[in-house]
């Protein structure tokens, strides 16, 4: 399955646009993409995620730079075990794919192999109509 781009729209008041553009504008980048940062963001964080200015964060996190209240970006502590399970689960994933393949060619090669016999078939109403001049045919 490809990985196909969807479109989003939607209407935000004039002074939001100006501003839009004017993050777009310092960041040096498309208004699309500031849009879709900040929608990779959502998603990466599971929707966790919060849009502050710079100067809000650094109040909230004491402005000493140690950060020991909030991190930015959020961080998760992950287990080893599940990694482990994670990577299981993908050669799974891989493996299944490979056969799925596999059977895939198998059925377009059976496919193939009908097509090609399809003009073989023979009606027993044809077999009586044949003349002893004709190859005879064998029923298996």
């Amino acid at each position: 399955m490809g990985n196909k781009n969807k479109t989003i729209s939607f209407r935000v008041n004039e002074d939001a646009f100006e501003a839009l553009q004017a993050i777009a504008e310092e960041r040096d980048i498309s208004l699309s993409a500031v849009f879709r940062d900040y929608v990779d963001q959502l998603v990466e964080h599971d929707g966790q995620v919060e849009v502050v200015p710079e100067t809000e964060l650094e109040a909230r996190t004491g402005g000493d730079g140690d950060g020991d209240d909030i991190s930015f970006p959020p961080t998760v502590e992950v287990p080893k075990r599940f990694i482990r399970e994670h990577e299981r689960l993908e050669l799974e994933a891989e493996h299944l794919r490979e056969q799925l393949e596999e059977y895939k060619g198998y059925v377009n090669d059976l496919q193939d192999r009908l097509e090609d016999e399809e003009d073989e078939v023979l009606l027993l109403d044809e077999l009586d109509e044949l003349d002893d001049e004709d190859e005879p045919y064998q029923l298996r």
